[in-house]
């Protein structure tokens, strides 16, 4: 009996992968979300501003263009992170199957099988990791380059002595101009 239960509780052990597994899939698919709804919104506005062919929306023109380039890096780096998630779990319900079979088979030389599985699976979720890491960072350049088009708008429009009073914030690993 004892055996058994030793069995069961380390078949039920990859849960707790696969949980965080589960998690990882479901923020980087949020993720991936967004990034296909601002594609089609920011194509949408291209759409409009090629539709008036007027010189000032040149500028625009070209920021949504970068944008769009950024956005399609993060859907293909977010697509290449579910890929690593999917298999990450299915490397961490393997274990769990191969445990119970090597309980049945009751060759301890099979033991190897499940922790094999289990290290695989650790380091499509690591790789998945890093890749998320890389996805977030192209995000945030796309916001800084969002934001740096916007404070150029702003400073065009608005009255020179405010324009003067707010000076742009540099973060210090950021290049500016």
């Amino acid at each position: 009996m004892s055996s058994a239960v030793a069995v069961l509780t380390a078949m039920i052990t990859p849960a707790v992968l696969i949980s965080a597994c589960g998690s990882m899939i479901l923020s980087t698919s949020s993720r991936l979300g967004r990034v296909v709804d601002r594609v089609r919104a920011l194509s949408d506005k291209l759409e409009e501003l090629a539709a008036k062919h007027a010189d000032e929306t040149k500028e625009r023109q070209a920021a949504i263009f970068g944008q769009l380039d950024k956005l399609t890096s993060r859907a293909r780096i977010l697509q290449r992170s579910m890929v690593a998630f999917y298999l990450c779990l299915g490397m961490f319900v393997a274990p769990s199957v191969a445990i119970g079979v090597v309980a049945i088979v009751g060759n301890t030389r099979y033991t190897i099988v499940p922790v094999v599985f289990g290290i695989i699976g650790a380091c499509f979720l690591f790789y998945g990791s890093m890749l998320l890491i890389f996805e977030a960072r192209l995000a945030l350049s796309t916001i800084h380059a969002e934001m740096d088009f916007i404070w150029s708008q702003t400073t065009r429009v608005a009255p020179a002595d405010l324009v003067e009073q707010h000076k742009p914030h540099f973060v210090h690993f950021r290049s500016h101009k």
